[in-house]
Order: C-alpha cells, then sequence, then structure tokens
C-alpha cells in the first residue's frame, strides 16, 4: 500500500467502471428532471381548482427564482473539472489555474446554497407564517424538495463525472 495514501481502505473495484460512471449521469439526469418535475407540478397545482374554488396563494416568479439559481449553481459546479482543482499548470491560461478554478467552484457552491436557502425563505415567508393548510403549503415543500433534488444530483453528476475508469487518457507533454 502507498504511503501517500490517506485512507487505509482502497476504493472499490466497480467505482472504476465505465457502467457505474453511465449510471450515475443518468441517475443524476434523473434527478434533476424530477426536481422540474416537482416544482411545475406545483405550478400546475397553484392555478387548478382546489375543492372547487381557486387556491388562495399562486406559483410567481419568486418561488421559481430558488430553483433558478440552484440550476446555475449545479452548471458551474460541474463545469469545473477535477483536476483543475489541485494540480497548477502554467500551461492552460496562465499562472493561478488552481485559485481560480477553486474561486468558480465556490461561486458554484454558493449558488447552489443560495437556491436552497431562498426556497426555505419562500417556503416560510409565504407559506408557513400566512397559516396556510396543507394542499397550499405543498407549493412551498415542493420549492424546497426542487432545490434539494437539484443538490444531490449536482453531487451524483460530480462524483459520476470525476470517476477514473480504463478510458480515460492522461495527455501530458
Amino acid at each position: 500500500m502507498s504511503e501517500e495514501r490517506l485512507w487505509k481502505f482502497k476504493k472499490p473495484e466497480w467505482m472504476n467502471s465505465i457502467m457505474a460512471r453511465s449510471a450515475g449521469v443518468y441517475a443524476a439526469g434523473a434527478l434533476f428532471s424530477l426536481a422540474f418535475f416537482v416544482m411545475v407540478d406545483a405550478a400546475v397545482f397553484s392555478h387548478s381548482p382546489l375543492n372547487g374554488s381557486d387556491p388562495p396563494i399562486h406559483i410567481t416568479f419568486i418561488d421559481w427564482l430558488p430553483l433558478i439559481f440552484s440550476s446555475l449553481g449545479m452548471l458551474i459546479i460541474n463545469s469545473i473539472e477535477k483536476t483543475r482543482l489541485s494540480a497548477d499548470s502554467f500551461s492552460y491560461s496562465g499562472s493561478g489555474v488552481a485559485w481560480k478554478a477553486r474561486v468558480v467552484l465556490f461561486l458554484g457552491f454558493a449558488s447552489l446554497a443560495g437556491g436552497m436557502a431562498g426556497g426555505v425563505t419562500v417556503l416560510v415567508l409565504k407559506y408557513v407564517v400566512p397559516g396556510t393548510v396543507w394542499p397550499t403549503l405543498y407549493m412551498g415543500v415542493a420549492n424546497v424538495a426542487s432545490n434539494g433534488l437539484v443538490m444531490l444530483s449536482s453531487v451524483v453528476l460530480w462524483v459520476s463525472q470525476n470517476m477514473e475508469d480504463e478510458y480515460a487518457y492522461n495527455l501530458a507533454l
């Protein structure tokens, strides 16, 4: 065992397979689409008659903003290669590549966390404080759930994209 290892246990072999990587990417896509389905379902529910009457609260653009920020954070986080975070090289757009990648990664995580915080804020201020009951409260819970699903999707995609497999080539001069 190498002395440079941090942990005593080896990584399982199935994590290096192309099938695990593909399954992770598909699972992340399924979670992301489920997140948008939950939010669209809440938006459709807010404009449908509830027990013969219109719901007192409707989904507006403010309700969509947390999901937009979470999706933007997911896009930013998964556009960064894991190798750019650790190795600082002078061959790719000058010096300080790792520092720049870390700053952009932080902004992505901040956008993801801001989306979740915005979803919780919308839930509390728009649905909990006025004291809405469950069928209407579902719209706020759906907002938080969709942001949580985008966060989970981002983690799954990050891990699955950055797994090394036998088909990966390292080109270094």
